[in-house]
């Protein structure tokens, strides 16, 4: 009963996140028609958006940090620490199963089942370009299966001090992967610990081979191809109840700082949103400069 108690005031808190986050959406569109007013603000089309200094934890720009959302892919990062301190041999060649395909959202991949790829390069196509048959692969192969894989990405979530957290697959696609920014902070920094997925996350194209012919992939982050961006790592995700969301480590105003926006509805507007705090932050660094 305890247990049921807990999981439904857990779902009370998602549909109260999801609904304040479709009024902020609408509103923060009307203000961004009108322009900002206030130089000391930077308006912004996510509805979600958190902008902390990775060392010292200040916040520079905070919009409903604490709002439960669905991450979608954001939900690889944690996948992908899983796999990495479970410390599993990369080497191994994985096949990708039908158990792999997504029957959630329908979504389609290349990777057709019988494509036989190592952990190594799944990991890499799951976290650069969100390829969602090679998580769901990741979690399948996992000791233990999925079952056990899911369950050690919400002990890893505790550990990191992540309330707001709870992860119900590998890959994002079901709305039940949940969390807040202010979470997701630690969770980019506690990521960031891994060359390799700062590496994999922040890599602008890979190609690989599956059932005898090269596939080629990109990042779906285009930041990271831009000379205007220094990017430590990088994920994005989208699934319609979750918007275009994006989480980034990044050097900014001389500073490193995680980026976090959940809940863009535009195509491009948590790209849009990226720069817009960039021009503000380094606007702001250049007026204490001159004070």
């Amino acid at each position: 009963m305890q247990n049921n108690e807990r999981s439904l005031h857990h779902l009370e808190k998602i549909v109260a996140g999801l609904a304040l986050a479709a009024v902020l959406a609408l509103a923060v569109g009307f203000a961004q028609g009108a322009g900002p007013k206030d130089p000391d603000k930077v308006f912004l089309r996510s509805a979600v958006a958190l902008v902390q200094d990775a060392a010292s934890g200040e916040t520079l720009i905070a919009k409903n940090q604490e709002v439960i959302l669905p991450i979608a892919s954001i939900t690889k990062l944690m996948s992908a620490i899983v796999i990495l301190e479970a410390k599993v041999v990369l080497e191994q060649r994985v096949a990708i199963s039908e158990e792999d395909t997504d029957l959630v959202k329908g979504t389609r991949s290349r990777l057709r089942a019988g494509s036989v790829l190592t952990r190594d390069q799944l990991l890499l196509l799951a976290l650069m370009s969100s390829e969602n048959r090679a998580a769901a692969a990741l979690g399948r192969t996992y000791p233990g299966g999925t079952e056990a894989f899911v369950a050690a990405m919400n002990a890893k979530a505790r550990s990191l001090g992540m309330d707001d957290t709870r992860f119900v697959d590998a890959s994002g696609l079901s709305s039940g992967n949940v969390s807040s920014a202010r979470d997701l902070v630690r969770l980019v920094i506690a990521a960031h610990e891994f060359p390799l997925i700062r590496e994999y996350t922040t890599r602008e194209s890979a190609t690989v081979r599956a059932l005898g012919r090269p596939l080629g992939y990109r990042n779906t982050n285009g930041l990271v191809r831009s000379a205007q961006w220094d990017i430590g790592l990088s994920k994005t995700g989208y699934i319609s109840e979750a918007g275009r969301c994006l989480v980034m480590r990044v050097r900014l105003a001389s500073r490193e700082l995680v980026v976090v926006l959940l809940d863009s509805w535009g195509k491009f507007s948590r790209v849009g949103d990226a720069n817009r705090i960039r021009k503000w932050l380094e606007s702001n660094a250049a007026a204490g400069r001159r004070g």
